[in-house]
């Protein structure tokens, strides 16, 4: 937290308007100062329409509702710029602005125009960026697209053609300039899909623990985050020992150890553990650019197919740059050696791929699905076995209590306040079955001193200071030796029903059970069956129920090829692993703090959309909607994204070595050469753009289906 300390900032409001503020701030001249994080930061900031930086000046320009509360709000968060604004390995391109291609187009035709005297200097000095960064990326990095811009731009020059030149340097200004100005659309339509949610929290009030929305804790509350949870405020650890996972904030994959005393950030998620924490900045100062940090990270890992595509494309740029140099020493015809290098395969193929990637993430979060990034499609793209887990996905995950069986001295009502009481802060379907059930049942909740979510099927919790323990069967008998014999011809009897079972014990004594029902997702089979048909091979269900509730589900989806049950979280990351080692490219869907290990074990994790932050977070795939069609929708896009940026790598190879060929001929002048290219590579983005932000053909038909998330 000491960078923000480190760096002064001085901000100065140099015009302002009813609805708009630009100001100059100090910092944004620092290297590391990563604007589109800010931007990120700033949309967030409540009536804020639009962010414009003006890096060389220092400057951004704020358009807002005018609302004066909200200005402040602005100038507070410029004044107290977050830290992760400042990214010490970022890369940025070098911004072009409207106006600077302007000037150069209007003094590129304006050359044969001027006295002669005039024209060497202009041009030199029109030119020297280019020659500069083509120069600079030669020594850094070898020959890449700005050395053979370069060499064109000086070729022109040294042969006194000023007009060339000058046509080359706008050409290559305008192109980068629509290059940018299609990344900015694209970011922008994914941020118009990807606000952060509204969310509830657990926080401490008068010595009780209640649940509040986000938007209402108060600095100096205490927030209460449990494994698995996303923790919503700035603050100091004031209780408890957790492990923090910050990946999403600073990129640390390796979790923190956090105790009393420890600062935590708004977004890191619970590993392990319970916490609570003293807010120190709460709503709207929280927000750390989530949507810019998704953005950023979902795009540094290239697919393999981007990777082989970037690969060739670097390799042709010294195969132009030696057929340009070759076609002079042939012919000693400098203008023919410039018209080569004008042309390069390099731009199109890299800039088409971040562009498809990004429109395909826009038609699936249309869709309902949240995809994050080019290596979530390509692994999609080739997936071919399906591993479900049960409950939730293939379920509604709405479980109901139907039946409740104490076998001591309870009656039904104590045992379901002592289930509900240790449940209460779970995050499961089975754990908001039974307190919803003891809610509707108006009973009063137990007090809960400490609970720990244990990662096999169950949780243990003091309630008015006994141990309590509710899960499964094989956590209660087999993890902690409890006898559970007593209820053994009545578990035999409600599984055969195709319910679940809880087991409830207290201190070694098991109290009772209680049987849920969970329903089937009515689109589940015709959804398996579209699966296979696009290309899915195999489809598995796992899941931690007993054998018979496990079979009567697989025998209303025919399109499912195997069945496991009563399985340990452990286990299912374990058949995942056996899955792919077999040599499956598999994706694993799932929603609970302990599905994490199995969706990162996948090649893809696909997470439900009422699915635990921890679990969100570890899926490379988000469903956003209670809907499996969005599924069916995510593998149909993947598929689409693939073939695009294929068309987009052939049609850039193809039309470049015409217009190489061309050159190489003669046929094409310098000019034309920059100018078809620069063509070519903006109608590929094009095509980029419109194929990507296709529906699938899944929700053509029925266009509702398709909406905001």
């Amino acid at each position: 937290m000491t960078v923000c300390k480190q760096r002064e900032n001085r901000i100065r409001i140099l015009h302002e308007l009813p609805y708009r503020l630009r100001i100059r701030i100090s910092v944004l001249h620092d290297p590391a100062f990563d604007p589109v994080y800010l931007e990120a930061v700033l949309l967030n900031v409540p009536g804020v329409e639009a962010v414009r930086f003006n890096l060389k000046a220092a400057c951004i320009a704020v358009r807002y509702d005018g609302n004066m509360q909200n200005r402040e709000l602005i100038l507070a968060c410029l004044e107290n710029i977050p830290h992760e604004t400042f990214q010490a390995d970022i890369h940025r391109e070098p911004v072009t602005d409207s106006l600077s291609v302007a000037i150069n187009g209007i003094l590129a035709f304006l050359t044969p125009a001027l006295p002669r005297p005039f024209r060497p200097p202009l041009s030199w000095g029109l030119a020297l960026p280019t020659l500069t960064q083509g120069i600079t990326t030669s020594l850094t990095e070898g020959i890449r697209v700005e050395t053979l811009d370069a060499a064109a731009v000086g070729f022109s020059l040294l042969r006194k053609d000023y007009f060339t030149a000058n046509i080359i340097v706008f050409l290559l200004a305008l192109g980068g300039y629509l290059e940018q100005l299609s990344e900015e659309k694209t970011n922008a339509l994914l941020r118009s899909l990807l606000r952060p949610q509204s969310e509830e929290v657990w926080v401490e009030r008068d010595g009780q623990e209640v649940k509040v929305s986000a938007d209402e804790i108060t600095i100096g509350d205490l927030v209460i985050c449990g494994s698995g949870e996303m923790i919503p405020v700035d603050g100091e650890v004031s209780g408890g020992e957790a492990l923090v996972n910050q990946s999403s904030i600073t990129g640390e994959s390796v979790p923190i150890h956090v105790q009393p005393g420890d600062e935590v950030l708004s977004g890191s998620l619970v590993s392990e553990g319970r916490i609570k924490i003293s807010a120190r900045q709460v709503g709207q100062e929280t927000t750390t650019a989530r949507i810019s940090r998704f953005l950023e990270n979902s795009l540094r890992f290239k697919s393999k197919t981007q990777k082989q595509s970037d690969i060739l494309a670097d390799k042709l740029v010294p195969v132009t740059f030696g057929l340009g140099l070759a076609s002079w020493l042939l012919t000693r015809d400098i203008r023919r050696a410039a018209s080569v290098l004008t042309v390069d395969y390099s731009c199109a193929v890299k800039l088409s791929t971040p562009v498809a990637v990004k429109m395909s993430m826009f038609s699936a979060a249309h869709c309902g699905v949240l995809i994050k990034g080019s290596h979530a499609l390509d692994a999609l793209s080739r997936v071919d076995t399906l591993v479900f887990d049960k409950t939730g996905t293939l379920t509604r995950g709405i479980l109901i209590v139907t039946d409740i069986f104490p076998l001591e001295n309870m009656s039904e009502d104590e045992l379901l306040a002592l289930a509900a009481a240790a449940e209460e802060h779970y995050a499961h379907p089975v754990a908001k079955a039974v307190v919803k059930a003891a809610r509707e049942r108006n009973l009063e909740m137990l007090s809960l001193s400490q609970v720990d979510f244990i990662v096999a099927h169950g949780v243990s919790a003091y309630v008015e200071g006994e141990r309590v323990l509710v899960g499964s069967h094989h956590f209660i008998a087999e993890d902690e030796g409890i006898d559970c014999s007593a209820a053994d011809s009545l578990a035999r009897e409600i599984r055969g029903q195709g319910k679940s079972l809880l087991y409830v014990a207290r201190g070694d004594v098991l109290e009772g059970v209680i049987a849920l029902q969970d329903e089937l997702r009515p689109e589940a089979p015709e959804v398996l069956r579209q699966l296979k048909h696009h290309g899915i091979q195999k489809i598995v269900i796992l899941t931690g129920d007993h054998r018979d509730t496990a079979r009567a589900l697989a025998a209303r989806l025919d399109a499912v090829d195997k069945v496991h049950w009563e399985l340990k979280p452990e286990d299912k990351a374990e058949i995942v692993r056996e899955l792919r080692e077999a040599g499956h490219v598999l994706a694993f869907a799932g929603d609970g703090v302990n599905d994490a290990p199995a969706l990162v074990t996948a090649d893809v994790g696909i997470c439900m959309p009422g699915g635990a932050d921890l679990a969100r977070e570890s899926a490379q795939v988000v469903l956003l909607k209670e809907d499996l069609n969005t599924l069916v929708a995510a593998k149909e896009i993947a598929d689409n994204s693939l073939e695009i940026i294929q068309n987009c790598f052939t049609s850039a190879v193809g039309f470049n070595s015409i217009f190489l060929l061309l050159a190489m001929c003669g046929v094409l002048p310098p000019a034309a050469a920059a100018l078809l290219h620069n063509m070519n590579t903006v109608g590929i983005l094009g095509y980029a753009a419109m194929a990507g932000k296709k529906p699938p053909q899944c929700f053509e038909e029925g266009e509702q289906a398709c909406t905001h998330p």
